[in-house]
């Protein structure tokens, strides 16, 4: 019987156990660390977020970008390359969680107020507490008007793999946020024929800054974009403060969330995509097989024959499909929109039973679908499992 198992070794997960770990939790820690990372991002893929808001919580603050950038002994990129951040990730897990389990967690089931965390080998292990920490990839969204097509035809951005697999072939992308503006920049460059097609209206670019120049554009920055740099001047500090935004009526907390996550690219993707053309403000009306691709007609009645469409359009937690959780625990969960709602210390309406990362969007905000939220999660957590009551303000760096 441990005390605490943490599903998932990913940032959110290895967040958690640095800190559980730290203040004498017994845990243990299930997962490959950073697969999700490995196999379900594009290669050649960088962070859209700084360094400054990529680093992974630890209680010591000794396991930061800027540390692991010294231990290597030189300097990282900017943007971050994703394999970068992977074996930055990998770094940070020898340190926090040598010895996690890397077996694959089948199935967690309520065994009285404790659970059993069934393994794909057919191993059972008791814990007092789980922390789901298992990521977005599991609820990939596609449109309804690509149900008709199947793999490889269509897919969604996380499958793209090797952009270069795809050279002389004709791919039309879905989406406007940075996923799609990303992969299309990465087909084109690996030799494939590519276009955009967006619902927006425009493509939204995040900005790189203020106007003005030294000390007034250090101060101004500093006032409008906190440190979790999520969302609009103004909005992001309200999202910065998960518990304040836990505390908000749902009316409030559902537009905060739209506002922080429109479809938005990093600046530095213009330049590598002026030679792909973007249609904008048109939807997929349908799409069906043809010639071994698709006939894809958008809602203005042009036509698109192309031999592969990817849906970089993002994705919808809902808990209550989850294949982790027995039925047992589903049915238990009080759910808003397929969010668990959480208390404080991301506890759910299940007893000891904690939900980190994208699934506390709902009660925590749009700053848990970011690395930078583990600077508010793993130490709420903590707190919460050791007895310990919420510090009255806190924000997520």
């Amino acid at each position: 019987m441990h005390d605490v198992a943490v599903i998932g070794a990913g940032p959110y997960g290895l967040s958690a156990a640095a800190h559980l770990c730290h203040a004498g939790v017994d845990t243990v820690v299930f997962g490959e660390p950073m697969a999700s990372w490995e196999r379900q991002m594009p290669r050649g893929m960088s962070l859209r977020s700084t360094r400054r808001s990529s680093s992974i919580s630890d209680p010591e603050r000794a396991l930061t970008l800027e540390r692991f950038e010294a231990w290597q002994g030189s300097e990282l990129p900017t943007p971050i390359p994703v394999k970068t951040f992977i074996a930055y990730g990998r770094w940070f897990q020898q340190a926090v969680a040598p010895d996690l389990d890397r077996r694959l967690v089948r199935r967690v089931e309520p065994d009285g107020t404790s659970f059993r965390v069934v393994l794909h080998d057919g191993d059972v292990v008791s814990a007092a507490r789980v922390v789901i920490a298992c990521g977005l990839t599991s609820f990939a969204h596609n449109p309804r008007a690509l149900a008709s097509l199947s793999q490889p035809v269509a897919f969604h951005s996380r499958d793209l793999g090797d952009a270069r697999e795809y050279a002389n072939r004709r791919v039309l992308v879905v989406g406007a946020g940075q996923s799609a503006l990303e992969s299309a920049a990465l087909l084109h460059e690996g030799g494939a024929r590519v276009e955009v097609v967006a619902r927006a209206d425009r493509v939204a670019w995040i900005p790189v800054g203020v106007n003005g120049s030294g000390l007034t554009r250090s101060l101004l920055n500093e006032l409008l974009y906190p440190p979790t740099e999520v969302g609009p001047p103004g909005i992001n500090w309200v999202a910065g403060a998960p518990d304040v935004f836990r505390r908000l009526p749902s009316v409030v907390r559902a537009e905060i969330t739209r506002r922080c996550t429109v479809p938005v690219g990093a600046s530095w993707l213009c330049g590598r995509l002026s030679d792909v053309p973007i249609t904008i403000g048109r939807s997929i009306a349908s799409a069906s097989a043809s010639n071994g691709g698709a006939t894809v007609v958008l809602d203005d009645g042009t036509r698109r024959d192309v031999d592969h469409v990817l849906a970089a359009t993002g994705y919808r937690v809902d808990m209550a499909r989850s294949a982790l959780l027995a039925r047992e625990l589903t049915t238990r969960l009080r759910l808003t929109g397929g969010y668990p709602e959480l208390r404080t210390g991301f506890e759910a309406s299940v007893e000891r039973l904690y939900f980190l990362g994208a699934a506390a969007v709902g009660s925590f905000g749009p700053v848990m679908r970011f690395v930078v939220g583990t600077w508010f999660s793993a130490p709420a957590l903590t707190r919460a499992i050791l007895g310990r009551p919420p510090k009255p303000l806190c924000f997520s760096w």
